[in-house]
């Protein structure tokens, strides 16, 4: 497996460069147009990101979850507010996320300080969600230890029989989104010999305005 991995390698010839005039005038534009043309591609699950935190203790941690919110304000996603990540977020209120489009040699990195959605956004989304979905949040008591499977599933059941009478099942006080609004936002694309792209959205706090730099690879 170690020769595997050290030869293991996929050579971006034929990707088209990206330079400052090909992006669009703000980060989120550009984010949008990527994520757009990842869906016409066919990408699976085109809004999933890595989320990456860090406790109070410097140790970080990462998952994937689903950017479900997309705009100038920043990227949302939703979470159980009890869970590790929010501890995480509560305690140093910074993030990062990455979307990986490896099929189109493309990375998008987004940094800055996280803020909770407002409830009536908190509730538009939630109105979308399957009700599965909405049963789950529920149920699950997010990254606490379970005995077994058998105690999510009957967790589960008991939910699914609460609000069986109900015509909407209601969010969890538990439960909400999270946004990260940016300092920094990375647009990657890969090139040949791994001379690749990196430019870089990056928010002045003085002026308020945004400049872009070019990173070398």
């Amino acid at each position: 497996m170690a020769e595997q991995l050290a030869t293991m390698r996929v050579d971006y010839a034929r990707t088209d460069g990206l330079d400052v005039g090909d992006l669009a005038d703000t980060w989120h534009e550009q984010l949008a147009q990527w994520l757009d043309e990842a869906i016409t591609d066919g990408v699976a699950e085109p809004n999933a990101m890595v989320l990456a935190t860090t406790g109070e203790d410097g140790r970080p941690s990462s998952r994937t979850v689903l950017c479900k919110g997309l705009d100038a304000r920043g990227v949302v996603f939703y979470t159980n507010y009890t869970s590790a990540k929010s501890h995480q977020l509560r305690a140093t209120r910074y993030a990062s996320a990455t979307f990986p489009w490896y099929a189109q040699h493309r990375q998008v990195h987004v940094r800055g300080h996280v803020e909770l959605v407002a409830a009536a956004e908190n509730a538009a989304y939630w109105a979308t969600r399957p009700r599965g979905s909405q049963l789950g949040a529920w149920a699950s008591a997010q990254s606490v230890e379970v005995r077994d499977r058998r105690v999510l599933d009957d967790a589960l059941e008991s939910v699914t029989q609460r609000f069986a009478d109900a015509e909407e099942v209601p969010a969890p006080p538990h439960w909400g989104g999270w946004r990260i609004v940016p300092e920094q936002v990375e647009f990657w694309q890969g090139r040949h010999n791994r001379m690749h792209d990196r430019l870089r959205f990056e928010h002045d706090p003085h002026s308020r305005t945004w400049r872009i730099r070019r990173l070398a690879p």
